[in-house]
């Protein structure tokens, strides 16, 4: 009988530092993950101030259009940073390429930081600009896929909706924290002249030193299970070969993602100049509307999450299709012509409640369609390819509709883009009951 109680108490021992095991690698996974969409959307955040820094004219409109001009290439690149990244994780490991992106992320906020403005130095200024977003994008296109394997990788199964929304959670974390430290500047440090002139580098020094911090930390992880079993298996062909092996996963991934990307990127770097250009807010109600939208937003992942371990991933990739399709014109609409705060906040809120059925479970729905041999490319580079092509382009979109008299035109589009996504939610199979988690070829 005390030998049984002691197998017992030894079994609960290992299962107890089993799941601290897995949380501790989740949190710092997820800080790292933090850092790198903060570097990233620090540039979002502060384009409203540096754009007129790098752009000359006096058209706010044009300046910020030439910002998400730059913004959008650094998602263009971002499939060379899938593949480059996938390719790394997929043959050497998840660390070293999360190790890898965030050092990338370090030099492109570093040089974005301390880039002469266009009055010092002429076209060589936005030149210096499009060439950290590059690097950026480089970076982040590495990321997600190598992130989102690794979180989905640690999590056991039953909680494995859960565990990869944090995904989302750090990723709108980082979007954020830009948010915060551009209230900070704006209420607290700096006068709006300050900003212009050269506060808005601040935000850059800040997220260089981050990702190193993020870097040590994760050198403290350790490698995923499931890629340990998989080495031990011969490698015949490459990342990019073996992802040609799953085309329809491959087209899938493209068709889940491309309305929620779209969305997605409305509802958050968008969001900020919709607010500021067409519902007419000031600056400070812009930044707190943008603010508490996100917190609002980021509380969602991980409940949607977790009712996607219960209900399965389909019926809220349905959920989001179906409401997106039906109320994302009424609620665009709807938000244009309010002149309130408050109400601008309960409907991006609103917006939220139906876009969180996309981001919430997004990664782990792309991980379960890969086997773990191919898993990290398979997630990476067809979701970059998509978001390079609507996500990043969504704010660049608007813009120059806004620009050409005809915004209403975007919001025909984000409907079309959506309705066709969930076409795809609708004949796809539940991954959560189909899942590729558990092979290795």
């Amino acid at each position: 009988m005390m030998a049984t109680n002691s197998i017992a108490l030894e079994d609960d021992g290992l299962k107890l530092t089993d799941v601290r095991r897995r949380l501790r690698a989740i949190f710092i996974g997820s800080v790292g993950n933090l850092v790198e969409w903060y570097d990233f959307y620090a540039y979002a955040a502060f384009a409203l101030y540096f754009a007129g820094s790098f752009f000359p004219g006096n058209d706010p409109v044009v300046q910020q259009l030439n910002a998400a001009v730059l913004f959008s290439i650094g998602f263009i690149v971002r499939p060379i940073g899938g593949w480059l990244f996938g390719h790394l994780a997929d043959h050497y490991g998840r660390r070293n390429a999360l190790m890898l992106s965030v050092l990338l992320m370090c030099f492109g906020s570093l040089m974005i930081a301390v880039t002469p403005t266009y009055r010092s130095i002429g076209v060589a200024a936005p030149a210096l600009l499009g060439l950290a977003r590059i690097i950026q994008g480089l970076s982040l296109g590495g990321e997600y896929g190598a992130s989102a394997t690794y979180l989905t990788e640690v999590a056991d199964e039953k909680h494995r909706g859960f565990y990869s929304s944090f995904q989302y959670v750090t990723l709108i974390g980082g979007q954020l924290c830009a948010i915060l430290v551009l209230l900070l500047l704006q209420q607290v440090f700096l006068t709006a002249d300050q900003l212009k002139a050269w506060g808005w580098r601040i935000p850059f020094v800040v997220g260089a030193m981050l990702a190193i911090i993020a870097l040590v930390m994760r050198r403290e992880l350790h490698e995923t299970d499931a890629f340990i079993e998989a080495k031990k298996a011969p490698r015949r062909e490459s990342s990019l070969r073996a992802l040609l092996n799953y085309p329809r996963e491959v087209l899938l991934v493209v068709g889940l993602t491309m309305g929620g990307t779209t969305a997605f990127y409305t509802y958050t770097t968008y969001m900020q100049k919709f607010l500021k250009l067409s519902v007419g807010l000031n600056d400070i109600q812009t930044t707190l509307v943008t603010g508490g939208s996100l917190i609002f937003a980021l509380c969602l992942q991980p409940t949607y999450g977790a009712l996607s371990d219960r209900i399965g991933r389909r019926w809220l990739l349905i959920w989001f299709g179906t409401m997106g399709t039906i109320f994302t014109i009424p609620l665009l609409h709807s938000l244009e012509a309010t002149k309130s705060a408050l109400a601008a906040f309960l409907l991006i809120a609103a917006a939220w409640l139906i876009v969180a059925g996309y981001t919430s479970i997004n990664a782990v729905v792309k991980a379960e369609l890969f086997p773990t041999s191919v898993r990290a490319t398979g997630v990476g580079l067809p979701y970059a390819v998509t978001v390079s092509l609507f996500g990043g382009t969504a704010e660049s979109i608007a813009l120059w509709f806004k620009s050409i008299g005809h915004e209403t035109w975007f919001y025909v589009y984000l409907t079309a883009v959506i309705a066709t996504s969930l076409i795809v939610y609708v004949t796809m199979r539940d991954t959560k009951r189909h899942s590729a988690m558990g092979r290795h070829e």
